[in-house]
C-alpha cells in the first residue's frame, strides 16, 4: 500500500510542476481527463459551461499558487483533488450569488491573487474537516454525511433506527462535538481560524 501512495504522490508532485511551470501539454492533459466531470458538475448546480470552464482555470491557479507558496502533497489521486478544489470553488461562487465570467491566462492580478488566496485558505480549511471526519467512528462518519447531504431528521430517524427525532437532535449533535474537538486540537485549526 506504501508503495502505491508513493506512485501517486510521484504522479501527482509531476501534474503540480506541471501547473508551476506552466506546461501546455500536461494542463491539456488535465483537461482532457477531468474537465467533463466538472462541466457536469457545474451544469447540474446552476452552472453554464462557460462557468465551468473559469471554476475549472480559477481551481488549476488556485492549486498551482498554493504549491508555488507550500510544496504540498496530494495523497489522493490528483483529478479527485482538483475536482474537490472545482466543487468548493462552486459552491462558493453560488453561495456570493454574484457570477462573474473570468478569463484567467495563469496571470497574476491583485484582485485574482487576494481571491485566490482565500480560496486556498478555504481547501485547507476543507482538507482539515475531512481529514478529521475520517478519524471519527464509523456510525458518527455515516450520521454527519447523511446531516451534511441535509438528510431530514425524519429520514435520519428511519436510516439509522433511532427511537426520535429528539434522539437523532442528540446524536448528530454529538458527533459534530466530536468532531469539531479533534479540529480545534489540530494545530493547523488556530493558523487557518486567523486567515
Amino acid at each position: 500500500m506504501e508503495y502505491l501512495t508513493y506512485l501517486l504522490v510521484n504522479e501527482n508532485s509531476i501534474y503540480l510542476e506541471a501547473l508551476l511551470n506552466n506546461e501546455e501539454t500536461i494542463i491539456k492533459e488535465l483537461y482532457a481527463s477531468n474537465f467533463v466531470k466538472v462541466k457536469s458538475f457545474v451544469l447540474s448546480n446552476k452552472g453554464q459551461v462557460e462557468d465551468a470552464e473559469d471554476i475549472f482555470q480559477k481551481a488549476l491557479m488556485q492549486i498551482a499558487v498554493r504549491y508555488e507558496v507550500d510544496k504540498f502533497e496530494i495523497k489522493s489521486s490528483f483529478g479527485a483533488y482538483l475536482f474537490t478544489v472545482c466543487k468548493n470553488l462552486w459552491r462558493k461562487e453560488l453561495n456570493s450569488s454574484k457570477k462573474r465570467v473570468m478569463k484567467y491566462d495563469f496571470v497574476e492580478h491583485d484582485g485574482e491573487y487576494s481571491e485566490i488566496a482565500t480560496s486556498v485558505v478555504e481547501q485547507k480549511r476543507w482538507e482539515l474537516f475531512t481529514e478529521k471526519l475520517t478519524k471519527i467512528s464509523e456510525k458518527c462518519k455515516e450520521l454527519l454525511n447523511a446531516y451534511f447531504s441535509n438528510l431530514t431528521y425524519p429520514d435520519i430517524v428511519k436510516a439509522f433506527n433511532y427511537g426520535s427525532e429528539a434522539v437523532a437532535r442528540q446524536a448528530v449533535y454529538k458527533c459534530k462535538e466530536r468532531l469539531k474537538g479533534l479540529i480545534k486540537k489540530d494545530k493547523r485549526f488556530n493558523a487557518l481560524n486567523r486567515s
